[in-house]
């Protein structure tokens, strides 16, 4: 398995990175096999495993820190804070008073002391930039964290970040993780080139596009129901929005170039995101030991200018079919707050 510098930091991390948002009761409820998941990623190569709190309710952190518990010096850890986590207002969020009670239980349940990649899971717009990345900045001198990052935050905010770190001596966020697929290209436009004008590492998720793109979603086939976790984005999934229906004919198109590429539809999408210069490692989210084994083949596959081209000329570079894919949305752009 190819490592990569994870942007400026020095620090090297596969390719292909376990994204743990399955273990637990939003994906497979039998922590013994969510573990030997785990164990069949690391055996493959893969050093790089990313989690968060809100992952079935801190579930999955404590599946993944009894695995990597006799290995933990040879895993990239990294895990989010943000999303409510208890019916107090306070239990969620950006703030620093959330951030020092997150870390700690976060660390607890992953029985560690120290997160390698700790990550703001959402902007929060009403919170200062510099209140996080100060209460960020105190958990790295503590020892507790050794990097900080974002996730889904738009260019112009990764922007404010960056600018914010500089200008307050604050530590800086190392990478950003977004949702990239051959259905949801919007981060070519912006996120991509700004964090590689900035140095950041880019982490991204879901290159199935939410399953999309594992071969199942097919024209005149009997089509999956989404697992636990997705049932909660109807709006991705119903067909009876046009926006789905020309995923699904995406998708359809897709299925045939990667047949007649004599590959699976699921290894050209992992490949399509591992291919772009300004990707660090993508996410693969197996629920299963088979989807482990479906996807790691995708990191030897090899896509040559002709098949991106015909990929471009499916789905244009830049953009998303349905905009719910995109998992943030810009406030600023929402209809209530734009300026008629």
């Amino acid at each position: 398995m190819e490592h990569r510098p994870l942007g400026r930091t020095g620090l090297s991390v596969s390719k292909m990175c376990l994204g743990a948002m399955m273990f637990g009761p939003w994906g497979n409820s039998d922590p013994d096999e969510s573990t030997r998941i785990i164990h069949g990623a690391l055996d493959a190569g893969i050093n790089f495993i990313d989690t968060a709190d809100v992952y079935s309710h801190g579930e999955s952190e404590e599946i993944v820190g009894r695995a990597i518990k006799d290995r933990r010096d040879h895993v990239v850890l990294a895990t989010k804070f943000h999303n409510p986590m208890g019916e107090d207002p306070n239990q969620r969020g950006n703030s620093r008073r959330w951030i020092m009670r997150a870390v700690e239980d976060s660390l607890r349940r992953l029985g560690t002391d120290y997160i390698d990649l700790y990550q703001v899971h959402r902007p929060s717009p009403d919170i200062d930039i510099e209140e996080t990345l100060g209460a960020l900045t105190d958990l790295v001198r503590q020892g507790k964290v050794r990097y900080i990052g974002s996730s889904t935050f738009p260019g112009s905010q990764i922007v404010e970040a960056q600018w914010a770190s500089h200008d307050r001596r604050l530590e800086r966020f190392v990478c950003e993780q977004a949702p990239y697929s051959m259905l949801v290209r919007g981060i070519e436009a912006d996120v991509l080139p700004t964090a590689a004008r900035h140095g950041m590492g880019v982490i991204t998720y879901s290159p199935l596009a939410g399953g999309w793109l594992s071969g199942q979603w097919r024209k005149d086939a009997d089509l999956p129901t989404p697992s636990p976790a997705r049932q909660r984005l109807a709006d991705r999934f119903d067909l009876s929005l046009p926006v789905n229906q020309r995923k699904l004919e995406a998708t359809e198109a897709l299925a045939h170039l990667a047949q007649d590429n004599g590959v699976t539809l699921i290894e050209m999408a992992i490949a399509f995101a591992l291919n772009h210069p300004a990707v660090t490692s993508v996410l693969i989210g197996p629920r299963t030991p088979q989807h482990l084994q479906s996807q790691l083949p995708a990191a030897d596959v090899r896509l040559d200018a002709a098949v991106l081209d015909r990929i471009d000329d499916i789905v244009t570079p830049g953009t998303v079919i349905n905009p719910a894919d995109s998992s943030f949305i810009n406030p600023a752009l929402q209809p209530a707050a734009r300026r008629r």
